[in-house]
């Protein structure tokens, strides 16, 4: 490998778009094409790029570019595939997630990379956000069992509603967003999942017969602790309670707090942003009322979607150049992944799935 790490981008819509403007601005890696199927998309990103090179498909690119990494954002049915690829040719690789379609296939992806000591990093964005961690972090201190209540519905409608039925062509809601939460609550609780149940609806003729677009997991975890996350996509959605996130322990709760201006369920910044974390303690004075009043964390100067991306890049780029052990990033990307499959099976059955 030269100095500058040469690296390919495949998939150039927003994700591809974001991590790409975060290579441009570090000097370690130089963006030596772009691939996408659709000319505009790929043409659009290659002029913001500077004129880089632009291919139609992903071994085109490969093989005119010979890229020392590889960044994977198309839709997530290619992501297994040009991952397996990617390794095989010698390249490192960041791919959005989920990290495959099924859990066998995101195993072999994380076998290969091991095998063949290539570094491998999955998208799950909340694992750099700063206010996500201390969100995690107070989750951890609120005692045994946990609550924890969770969801992201978003009510789409022109473009955005065209590529949420592309994604539906290949996974449903609570999988394809189901991963990054699945992922907190395994964080938070440090426990083993044992069960998942499912149910949901498909609220529109405009996605195939099979698929549906509102789906509602729960889970139940071996020290006691449940969750459960909602995901609905179209333009049939509410923006009444869109974004919940709302952890309950013995000892109080942690919630993240939308302050006024805190954008639509359209707007992609506010998946990420948390305004404000309540803290509420449940201990009682002899009198029987609360000992101390909630606390209330401003996270107002927190980073937006696109420093988020920056600060992805920046861990895999400490990954290649640091040599750092993927070995349980990896575990938590396929066991996340088992989890929601789990679920969406749970959903086509009618029956609770045994972790």
């Amino acid at each position: 490998m030269t100095d500058r790490i040469r690296i390919m981008i495949v998939g150039c819509g927003n994700m591809g778009s974001s991590h790409a403007r975060a290579y441009q601005k570090m000097s370690d890696f130089e963006i030596v094409g772009v691939a996408d199927r659709e000319s505009a998309n790929r043409g659009r990103l290659a002029a913001e790029l500077g004129g880089v090179a632009q291919f139609d498909s992903f071994e085109n690119a490969m093989a005119a570019t010979r890229p020392d990494a590889v960044c994977i954002a198309t839709y997530p049915d290619t992501h297994a595939v040009y991952a397996r690829q990617a390794l095989n040719a010698g390249c490192h690789v960041f791919v959005e997630k989920p990290l495959a379609f099924t859990v066998e296939d995101a195993q072999a992806v994380a076998s290969l990379a091991l095998a063949k000591k290539l570094k491998v990093v999955v998208g799950y964005i909340l694992r750099v956000h700063p206010a996500w961690q201390k969100f995690i972090e107070i989750a951890q201190t609120l005692g045994k069992p946990l609550v924890m209540r969770m969801n992201l519905n978003q009510q789409s409608s022109a473009e955005a509603w065209q590529g949420h039925k592309h994604l539906m062509e290949s996974m449903s809601p609570i999988v394809d967003c189901g991963v990054h939460y699945v992922d907190v609550m395994c964080q938070m609780t440090g426990a083993n999942p044992l069960q998942v149940h499912a149910i949901g609806a498909r609220l529109s003729d405009e996605i195939m017969p099979e698929m549906y677009n509102y789906g509602q997991l729960q889970i139940t975890f071996d020290d006691g602790s449940v969750g459960w996350y909602e995901a609905g996509w179209g333009p049939m959605m509410s923006e009444t309670a869109f974004f919940v996130k709302d952890i309950i322990g013995p000892l109080g709760s942690v919630s993240i707090v939308s302050a006024e201006g805190y954008g639509t369920s359209a707007d992609i910044n506010s998946h990420t942003k948390t305004n404000q974390l309540r803290i509420h303690h449940a201990r009682l004075d002899a009198q029987g009322r609360f000992a101390q009043p909630d606390e209330m964390l401003d996270m107002s100067d927190e980073p937006d979607h696109q420093a988020l991306c920056d600060r992805e890049q920046a861990y895999f780029l400490k990954a290649i150049r640091e040599n750092l052990d993927l070995t349980d990033h990896l575990k938590d990307a396929v066991n996340s992944l088992r989890i929601v499959l789990a679920a969406d099976q749970s959903h086509r059955t009618g029956k609770v799935v045994d972790l």
